[in-house]
């Protein structure tokens, strides 16, 4: 398995509106869309820089991923996501070599992506992502 590259960072916020004045505004980047993904209970804005985009992560729900990440962390970078040729492939080798995946299968991600997680307690504490565009 080989990353190919830094796909994107993903930032929890609490509201997509109220950063965007940051990153539009401030640093000059450009909204490329926003998508809600019902299943994991989150709205979604990418902004690319370069060949890297900053996803931007608001909670649609109190129990959902975001909500308790901003709840016990406050507002901030959340995950970095990978992108990998394979994603199974890459899903294989990492359990084969004893790391824990959140993941055992890539689900659909925002962006038209399969993604999938790897447990932060087996990466130096940092939520990874693999992503594959479909």
């Amino acid at each position: 398995m080989k990353a190919v590259k830094i796909d994107h960072i993903g930032i929890a916020v609490k509201s997509i509106d109220a950063s965007l004045k940051f990153y539009v505004e401030l640093l000059g980047l450009k909204l490329e869309g926003e998508e809600t993904v019902a299943e994991q209970k989150v709205k979604t804005a990418f902004l690319p820089v370069g060949d890297v985009e900053v996803e931007l992560l608001e909670s649609t729900a109190p129990d959902g991923p975001i909500a308790k990440f901003i709840e016990t962390k406050g507002e901030g970078i959340q995950h970095i996501a990978f992108a990998v040729d394979n994603i199974e492939e890459a899903l294989k080798e990492l359990e084969e070599k004893n790391f824990r995946l959140i993941d055992h299968k890539p689900r659909l991600g925002a962006g038209g992506k399969k993604i999938a997680f790897l447990h932060p307690k087996d990466t130096g504490g940092v939520l990874i992502e693999f992503c594959e565009k479909i």
